[in-house]
Order: C-alpha cells, then sequence, then structure tokens
C-alpha cells in the first residue's frame, strides 16, 4: 500500500463494507492491524472478518477525514462509531418562496428552504423566532403570493394584519423589496450576526432623524433597542473573538458512549451550542472520537471558522482551519463552558434513561460501588447494624437491607442485647452480628454480598472478628464513618482500612447516606419504643393477679395510679369486681404497712 493520506475500507467474506479509516499514511496504519499484536478484543474481532481491503489516496490530511466522513455516512459500517443523530430537535427554516415565510420545523428538506439550527436549546430557538417575528413581522399564512395576484387584489388581509403582526405583503401594503430586505435581516440575525446589523440599524435610524423622517426613526430605533436586547441576553464572550469554533468530549465508560458538545462564535458571541451522541463501536480513543466529530459537526453546520479550540492536542492538521487548545483567557472560559454543557447533557440523557427504566440506575450503582471496593460481584445485597442504648440500659440493635441500592424493609431486623452488661458498643455488635449469621448458615438464607457497619475502624474490626474468625464467612466489610458533626463524611474499606475515594456530592455517597441514616433511625426508634414501655411500666404491673384488661379498665375509669389507690372498695368493685378489688385494697395496704 502507498505511504501516502487517504482512506481505507475492510469487507468482510460477503462484499458488504465493515469499517471506513482514514490515515496520514496509509501503508503504516493498515499493516498496524495485521503485523502487531493487537490488545483489544472488538479489534481482533474486527480484523478475524476481514476478507479484503479497498484504499482510496488523497492529497492532503483533511481530505482523508471529508473522505471517512463520508463514506461512514453513506455505507454506515458496523464497527464504525455510531453517531446517534439530534434529528429529533427542531431547526428555523427560511422558505424560497416569493415572499419567504420563517417557522421552526423538524423535517429538512432542502429543497424547500434554508434551514437553521437544529437548536438543542428549544428556549434560544424561541427567542430568535421571537425577535425575528417582532422586528420584520414575516407573514405565516400559506397563500401561494405572486406579484401579479397582489397587483390584481386577488387576496385579503387576515387578522394578523389588523393586529400588527403583519405589514400586509398580501395587499401590497408592504412592497416585495422591504420585505426581502427584512429577511435578509432575518437571516443575520439566524447567522449570529446581531452586532453589525445592530450597528447598520443604527445607522440608518440617525440617517432617518437628520433627514426629519421621525416615524421612520423611531421604528428603527424600537429595532434597535429590541435587537440589543436581545444581545445582551446572549453569552458575550469577548468583543475580540470573530469566528471560532469550540469542541469537547465527555465520556460515559458504562454505556461506551461520548458526548462531543460543539459551541460556535459570531462577532463574540454564542450563536449555537449542540451536543452529539456517539456510540462506540471499537476501543476509539478520545482523540479519535473528537476528530470523527469535528468534520462531521462542521460539514453538517457548514462552519468555516479558521480557528478549532480542542480540550487536547491533535496530530492531524486541516487545510482552512488550526487546532488551538487554550490555557487561560476568554477561549479556556469557551472551552469550561462546553465541557459544562457536554456533562450537563450526559447527566439530563442518563436521568432519562434511568426514569424509563429504574432498574439502570440501580445496576449502575451497584456496580460503581463493586468498582471503588474492587469486589468480585455486585453488592445486591447491603447490610448495614447500628446499636442503641443510654447508659447501657435498655440496649438494642438494628439491621437494615437494601437490596439493588434500595431498602428492604420487610428484611429489617431489631435485637434486644442479651449477653452484654452496660454500655458496650463493641459487645454489643459482636452478639447481634453472631445471631445473625449464624441464624441465616442454619436457616440457608442467602448471606449479604457487602456488611457495612455504622462506625469506624474500631467496628470493622470486632465484626470482621466474628464473621471471618468465628464462623469463616467471607463477606467483605466496609464502614461508614462520621464526622464532628455527626453527618457521613468517608466510606472505609479492606484491612487494614482505608478511606475510599467517593465524591460527597455523587448519588452513590447519597444511598450510602441513607443507608447509615437509616439503620440510625430504625434503631432508635425500636430503643425509644423500649424505653417508653419500661417507663410506662406501672405498681399495677407488681400486683399478682391483675392483668392487662384490668388494668385498662381501671386506669380508663380513674386515668391514674394515684386515683386508684385512693379509690374506696365500692368504686373499685364497680368497676372490676369484689374478689379483684380485694387484691388491689390488700396490695395498697400491705405496702403502706410496710
Amino acid at each position: 500500500m502507498p505511504e501516502k493520506p487517504g482512506s481505507y475500507q475492510y469487507y468482510d467474506d460477503k462484499h458488504t463494507i465493515i469499517y471506513v479509516g482514514k490515515a496520514k499514511n496509509l501503508k503504516k496504519r493498515v499493516s498496524s492491524y495485521f503485523h502487531t499484536e493487537v490488545d483489544r478484543y472488538k479489534t481482533k474481532v474486527l480484523v478475524s472478518k476481514i476478507h479484503d481491503i479497498s484504499y482510496t489516496v488523497v492529497n492532503s490530511e483533511e481530505d482523508a477525514l471529508l473522505l471517512e466522513n463520508n463514506l461512514i455516512k453513506k455505507y454506515n459500517p458496523k464497527y464504525n462509531v455510531l453517531l446517534k443523530d439530534g434529528k429529533t430537535y427542531p431547526s428555523i427554516c427560511i422558505t424560497n418562496e416569493l415572499f419567504p415565510r420563517i417557522f421552526k420545523t423538524r423535517t429538512i428538506n432542502k429543497k424547500f428552504g434554508t434551514y437553521y439550527g437544529p437548536y438543542s436549546h428549544i428556549t434560544t430557538m424561541y427567542q430568535l423566532l421571537e425577535i425575528i417575528y417582532k422586528l420584520y413581522k414575516p407573514r405565516s399564512c400559506r397563500l401561494n403570493l405572486t406579484k401579479e395576484g397582489i397587483r390584481e387584489g386577488k387576496f385579503k388581509a387576515c387578522l394578523k394584519y389588523h393586529l400588527k403582526n403583519c405589514y400586509g405583503p398580501c395587499i401590497d401594503k408592504q412592497s416585495y423589496e422591504n420585505y426581502q430586505e427584512n429577511i435578509a435581516k432575518a437571516r443575520e440575525i439566524l447567522k449570529g450576526n446581531t452586532r453589525e446589523l445592530s450597528t447598520l440599524i443604527y445607522n440608518r435610524m440617525l440617517e432617518k432623524a437628520k433627514k426629519l423622517e421621525f416615524e421612520e426613526a423611531e421604528e428603527l430605533k424600537q429595532q434597535y433597542l429590541m435587537l440589543d436586547g436581545f444581545r445582551a441576553k446572549s453569552e458575550v464572550v469577548s468583543h475580540t473573538i470573530s469566528n471560532i469554533d469550540v469542541f469537547t468530549i465527555t465520556e460515559d465508560e458504562h454505556n461506551r458512549t461520548a458526548f462531543i458538545n460543539y459551541i460556535h462564535v459570531k462577532n463574540g458571541a454564542i450563536n449555537q451550542s449542540f451536543t452529539f451522541e456517539y456510540k462506540r463501536k471499537l476501543d476509539e480513543t478520545e482523540q479519535e472520537l473528537l476528530l470523527n466529530a469535528i468534520i462531521e459537526i462542521r460539514n453538517r453546520f457548514g462552519s468555516t471558522a479558521k480557528e478549532i479550540v480542542v480540550p487536547f492536542e491533535i496530530d492531524w492538521t486541516l487545510n482552512d482551519a488550526s487546532f488551538f487548545v487554550p490555557q487561560r483567557g476568554d477561549k479556556k472560559h469557551l472551552l469550561d463552558l462546553s465541557e459544562m454543557n457536554g456533562k450537563q447533557y450526559k447527566f439530563d440523557r442518563l436521568k432519562q434513561s434511568e426514569k424509563l427504566n429504574p432498574e439502570q440506575k440501580q445496576t449502575r450503582l451497584m456496580k460503581e460501588l463493586q468498582d471503588k471496593l474492587k469486589l468480585e460481584k455486585m453488592p445486591y445485597q447491603i447490610e448495614c447494624f447500628d446499636n442503641s442504648n443510654i447508659s447501657g440500659t435498655n440496649a438494642v440493635a438494628a439491621c437494615v437491607v437494601f437490596k439493588a441500592m434500595k431498602p428492604s424493609r420487610k428484611d429489617y431486623r431489631k435485637y434486644n442485647i442479651k449477653t452484654v452488661v452496660g454500655p458496650d458498643d463493641y459487645a454489643s455488635m459482636q452478639e447481634v452480628v453472631r445471631r445473625r449469621y449464624s441464624r441465616m448458615i442454619e436457616e440457608q438464607t442467602p448471606l449479604p454480598d457487602l456488611i457495612i457497619t455504622d462506625g469506624g475502624k474500631g467496628q470493622m474490626s470486632v465484626v470482621r472478628e466474628v464473621v471471618e474468625d468465628e464462623l469463616h464467612l467471607n463477606i467483605p466489610i466496609a464502614g461508614l464513618a462520621k464526622d464532628d458533626r455527626h453527618r457521613t463524611n468517608e466510606l472505609l474499606f479492606g484491612n487494614p482500612p482505608q478511606v475510599v475515594g467517593i465524591k460527597t456530592d455523587t448519588e452513590l455517597f447519597h444511598v450510602l447516606t441513607h443507608l447509615q441514616d437509616e439503620v440510625h433511625r430504625f434503631a432508635i426508634t425500636f430503643h425509644r419504643q423500649k424505653r417508653n414501655k419500661s417507663m410506662l411500666h406501672s405498681e399495677l404491673d407488681s400486683i399478682p393477679g391483675i392483668g392487662p384488661k384490668t388494668k385498662d379498665l381501671l386506669l380508663k375509669r380513674l386515668k391514674s395510679v394515684k386515683r386508684i389507690k385512693e379509690a374506696d372498695t365500692e368504686t373499685l368493685t364497680e368497676i372490676i369486681g369484689p374478689s379483684k378489688a380485694k387484691i388491689i385494697k390488700d396490695f395498697y395496704t400491705e405496702k403502706e404497712q410496710i
């Protein structure tokens, strides 16, 4: 093969194109697939299916990029990056009619008119249409207007004319020349040339004022103010930046997807921002993905910008444009803005897909935790323990269970501490863990994939002594530690325990915080119930022969233990009968004598 730039095509045994590539040196690039050991699995699969190769030599690197892009569009090869097109986004159309109409559409037919967009930010599109309608009032009717028909009076003015939302070209209230001039100005707004148009309107306003044509000057003034207000709302970057393209790439490794954001700056203001989604087929690098996207997107939007701002060096050259990686200043601000848009688009897509399929989010979070802790399998069932007592009294413990990162309340368990005397959290934790997993082993119920303790290294250590040393179970153990304000601030894992790097504003950290809050709530609630029950224990519970029903009858009628104690025999007999009345009176009589 020649050592020249060009595009190469791989065919399978049915002579179908399965891959299209580009190269600065065809011989070196193609031979690299066969003469060196390929590490990437999918590339090995591709090579195993190649039965024939063809290539096209071109004059420059840019021509190789353009040729590759055109061939991918034409043949849609199986192993090339798939562009998930944004055809559902609307565009603005200016028709090719004698008196053009301007409207939004999702159908592209270039024979019908000129299209601007597509617009991923729908609000921006409506703002553009609003400013055009207010400034130039183009017609919206579908009448087949002709100059002859207008002269002969074949058409009637519609309501829009009477509401002063149309200048009435159909009844010759607006000349053809004036209408075309307004459409030309509307095109400039859609191209982003608002500053130049604003200057033009301002100068014409001054001319009309000098000629004492104040009505026309006032109308131009209103146009100038509206246009200036619209410009003020747009993202003005710098008056020194005239015409550049900005590209960034945001990866989603789980879905093998890349999001390419494109920002176009014209006359110092952003007039287009769009994010494209690319689906990986092989293990393409970031540079390969971004380079493919740059050619595709510039071609789509017809960009002729001489400078392309990118986040990293690209070792390809274009004939009429150069790549630039800014380190500071306005262009760095633009690069950051583009990256922020790409990340937001990724976040929105993720939320949208997870809303349609909630299990996807749960799986993603389980996979993320598995990767963070380097677990052998995804932690589907997670169990967390916590103790609760006041100075060792009414000591209890709780176990909460999360399945697929969601609470499984039917599996929650409460424990009364039986073998530990006094406030010993470590011993209490060991007792509960021992009871929990001994019973699970005995009943052969599924063991958890991960145990999380509500505490740091000490709690992890005592749980490990029971789980691993006593019960000989191989269950990973992690710990959630809190800061001085009693807020979850870090996840611990390993032996010896190490802090696992998880950002506190991520969804995974929020789930872990929820887990810790849930076990704490469950333990506290149980402890409070037990404590309240013991506090409600009265002298009536100590009287032999007086059961709960008798106690309830007395309290219902006499309201308090004090009044029961002071009641005479007749009152008690009326409520609970003579035998039980005698028991109560004898009890309090003996107590007084003591």
